[in-house]
């Protein structure tokens, strides 16, 4: 899609990023270092190239030779190795021209025809760089797009006499305890290495593969084979360090002690659901275990760095070493197909019962923090380095949990869509469809007959009709927590209420800005542009300005 005007500006305003590059041509750019920094940006997030612009952000425009953008196309395609296809266009700015390119992500390892092989990174200074793409990092770049499997490669330097052999009895055990495959039991010792991958024939021998290191080496074999594996446990107290414990231990041990660790700071209450005691912890084991696994599972590790599990005031944040794997993003997070860097040792831990074994963890994570009306496990803080999940230690909601359990009993367990949607509904007060539907990742049908089902079991009311349409928690949900005030807050205004108090608010104060009827009306931004909207074209109001300056005063 073209780029238009009004985004060339938020971009220059922006400044430079990982994926944007301010590129000046005041002096003619040499082609050489234009397509290094395609290669560059190929070999990390791909992104877009502005030429003819200062690093500061000036325009400062193109030179001639740059603006044959066919030509241009063709050059970076013939000097690239595989070749890069971008796409380029034309801008006006301010009388200068700047030329946009933009650069894919490249599924490959690619360089300049004369051998430069980079990648960007952000410097301390918050500044991107490209910088030399060494060797080593190929193995990470490649099994970040899912092209090699690091955790299956075997290690010739290490025999399988050198294994400590009473992990072979803890994997046994992890599968009873966990309910892993009963299948692998019977197994006598070499056909269980066999059959979760921990060793393979090389030449006719028995190699350990790195997962094989992982579950059955010993803390100097770990330390001095796989440097990068570490897990930290911290509990910090304010800006005190009430505890850091550092692991090399062989996986499943290190995940015990662990959890045994985080299981030692879990506290429960209980509150009365029907005939049953039901108990509240301040943390669920399901999610810690779910979350922790996937930092073990799916961190990369051939770069350094710890998984950390850190408990502090407000929460616990767990993160690992590797950015989110190619395809999964924020915005995909709950529905992206579930794909691991390291797909033995996933597989491996799948079949010893330590992770789920649908792959689908994550929705594990979330129904652990929302049904007992916690906010949502945050991952925000992730970038292109680190994984990171934060679970805020948030009082619980009784009553909402209640509503959970009672729910569960009279239909099974409550899908995850239908608590995000419940959460975010008690949070937000009140939403449309659309809102909804960037909450849950779902398409929108799916999301869509996720609130209706709601609305029919009385937990959820609609309001209005057509796009205009809204939901909020229903009086039964409000009346079950005390709140029957809160409802009535809720639920809002009809639409006539709503123009009587925009117009009264005007008479008032002499004019209204749309923050103020969002206020006013307890509507979302979208809703209040169009009931502003509703009032210009029944002559009532006119507006000044435009987008957020804008103000609304009576027509005279």
């Amino acid at each position: 899609m073209d780029m238009d005007k009004r985004e060339l500006k938020t971009l220059l305003a922006q400044g430079e990023t990982l994926t944007v590059e301010f590129k000046s041509d005041a002096k003619g750019l040499p082609d050489r270092d234009l397509v290094a920094t395609v290669v560059a940006m190929a070999n990390t997030e791909g992104g877009r190239i502005l030429l003819g612009v200062e690093d500061n952000g000036a325009v400062t425009g193109t030179q001639p030779a740059h603006q044959n953008i066919a030509g241009l196309v063709a050059l970076i395609a013939n000097r690239t190795s595989p070749p890069v296809t971008v796409r380029a266009e034309l801008l006006a700015h301010e009388g200068k021209k700047v030329l946009s390119i933009v650069v894919p992500k490249s599924r490959s390892i690619v360089s300049t025809t004369e051998g430069q092989l980079l990648r960007r990174r952000i410097m301390a200074t918050g500044k991107p760089e490209s910088v030399p793409f060494y060797p080593h990092e190929f193995i990470q770049r490649q099994s970040s797009l899912g092209l090699t499997d690091p955790s299956a490669m075997p290690l010739e330097e290490i025999s399988v006499e050198q294994l400590d052999l009473l992990q072979r009895l803890r994997i046994r055990n992890a599968i009873k305890k966990y309910g892993g495959d009963q299948n692998l039991l019977p197994l006598a010792d070499e056909e269980l290495d066999g059959a979760l991958g921990l060793t393979v024939e090389v030449q006719g021998q028995r190699q350990p593969t790195v997962v094989g290191l992982m579950l059955l080496g010993t803390e100097e074999l770990l330390r001095r084979h796989l440097p990068a594996y570490e897990t930290a446990f911290q509990v910090l107290r304010g800006t005190n360090v009430l505890v850091n414990e550092f692991f090399r231990k062989p996986l499943l041990e290190t995940f015990e002690a662990v959890e045994l660790l985080f299981n030692a700071r879990v506290t429960e209450e209980e509150i009365q659901v029907g005939l049953f005691r039901v108990p509240i912890p301040n943390f669920d084991r399901r999610a810690f275990r779910e979350a922790f696994v996937n930092a073990l599972v799916h961190r990369d590790y051939s770069r350094l760095g710890a998984v950390h599990v850190r408990l502090d005031d407000d929460g616990l944040t767990i993160s690992n070493p590797g950015g989110f794997v190619e395809g999964v993003t924020l915005d995909n997070l709950l529905v992206a197909d579930p794909r691991s860097r390291n797909p033995l040792l996933a597989d491996a831990i799948k079949r010893i019962g330590l992770a789920e074994r649908t792959g689908r963890g994550i929705d594990r994570i979330f129904a652990g923090m929302l049904r007992y009306g916690r906010p949502a496990p945050d991952y925000s803080m992730t970038d292109a380095y680190t994984v990171s999940v934060r679970m805020q230690s948030a009082e619980t909601d009784p009553a909402f949990l209640r509503m959970v359990i009672e729910q569960e009993e009279k239909s099974g367990d409550m899908p995850v869509d239908a608590m995000i949607i419940l959460s975010c509904l008690r949070h937000e007060r009140r939403l449309t469809a659309s809102d909804l539907i960037a909450a849950t990742q779902k398409p929108e049908q799916v999301t869509r007959t996720a609130i209706e089902k709601l609305v029919e079991m009385g937990l959820v009311e609609a309001h209005g009709a057509g796009r205009g349409r809204t939901y909020t928690l229903s009086a039964k949900m409000y009346r079950q927590a005390g709140q029957k005030a809160a409802y009535i807050r809720q639920a809002g205004f009809d639409p006539i209420q709503q123009e009587q108090m925009v117009l009264a608010y005007i008479a008032k104060h002499g004019s209204i800005k749309r923050g103020d009827v969002a206020d006013l009306c307890r509507l979302s931004p979208p809703q209040a542009y169009r009931l502003l909207k509703r009032l210009k074209e029944q002559g009532k109001i006119q507006q000044a300005g435009e987008r957020r300056h804008a103000v609304y005063t009576r027509n005279a």
